[in-house]
Parts: C-alpha cells; sequence; structure tokens
C-alpha cells in the first residue's frame, strides 16, 4: 500500500542539507562510495556483420550510452555518493537514452505513421520510445536527475577546500 506525503530524501541528503525539524534520520543501508567503471557497451550495442544500417545504429547507440555515463557519472558521485551495486541501475539510464534517441531517429525518418498491409498505421517506434520515456523517468528519479531534484539539492559546504573537479563548478 503507498504511503501518502513527499517521497523521504536519501539519508546522504539530509545530512548535506541540514535536519531543520531534528526528525530522526533513517540510515539505511550504508554502502561505500566507489569509482564505476564504465561498461563495454560493445556488450549491449554489439557489432553486427553484414548489415551496414543495423551496424551504423548500435555504433550510434554505444555513442550515446557512453556520453550520457560520461556525463552524469561524474554528477551522481558527488550527489548520490554512487557505490559499486549502482552501476547496474545507471548503465539501464543510460541504455534507455540511447533507446530513445535511436526511436526517435527512426520516427523522423519514418514518419509518425507507416504504410501498413491494411494501410496507414501508427510507427511502432513511438509505442517503443513511449516505454522507454516511462522507464527513464523512474530512473531519473531514482538517481536524482530531474531539475526539481537538483533544486531541492544544497551543495556541500566547501570552506576553504576548492575542489578542481567539482561538477557544479
Amino acid at each position: 500500500m503507498a504511503v501518502s506525503g513527499p517521497r523521504p530524501k536519501p539519508p546522504l541528503q539530509v545530512v548535506r542539507e541540514g535536519n531543520p525539524g531534528k526528525r530522526p534520520v533513517r540510515e539505511g543501508v550504508k554502502l561505500p562510495p566507489s569509482e564505476l567503471e564504465e561498461p563495454n557497451w560493445l556488450d549491449t550495442f554489439p557489432t553486427v556483420r553484414g548489415d551496414d544500417e543495423q551496424r551504423q545504429i548500435n555504433a550510434r547507440c554505444r555513442e550515446i550510452a557512453r556520453r550520457e555515463w560520461r556525463r552524469v557519472v561524474p554528477v551522481l558521485k558527488y550527489t548520490a555518493g554512487l557505490a559499486a551495486v549502482d552501476t547496474q541501475t545507471v548503465m539501464d539510464y543510460c541504455i534507455c537514452v540511447a533507446r530513445i534517441d535511436q526511436c526517435e531517429r527512426q520516427i523522423s525518418s519514418q514518419g509518425l505513421l507507416i504504410q501498413g498491409e491494411r494501410g496507414w498505421m501508427k510507427n511502432g517506434a513511438t509505442t517503443v520510445a513511449g516505454q522507454y520515456r516511462t522507464q527513464l523517468k523512474a530512473y531519473i528519479g531514482e538517481l536524482g536527475l530531474s531539475p526539481s531534484a537538483r533544486g531541492r539539492l544544497t551543495p556541500p559546504e566547501g570552506g576553504d577546500d576548492v575542489d578542481e573537479d567539482d561538477p557544479f563548478d
């Protein structure tokens, strides 16, 4: 059964932003932060022999997923304290981004409607894109990547310690 009210903040976020209500902070399970190793995108988007079009599609998906991984992991290490067990969640997020790009390119080249056996019909990529967008929304909420989640975050106090690798600079 669902609980009403706002979703509780992760303990790391409560500590970072302060706890003005002095409510007890539910610690949950603590995992040590770790460096996430970028997956080999060839495992997910393999090189296909003989089919030039599919080879190009998979190469583009690999590039999109790689760029997204390299864009979000540094920020998530800082804001969420990623642990090794989070690798699959971030990887799935990157795959969703790549697949949405693939669907949107197909829709752009073929159109929203395509000629089928019995006349005009909706391009199947629109349904697939919608399903991936629904999943992407869940990952964005889980990882704290939406504008509203970022608006609730307060960067930690830096003091005199200047971090050159700070993703918020």
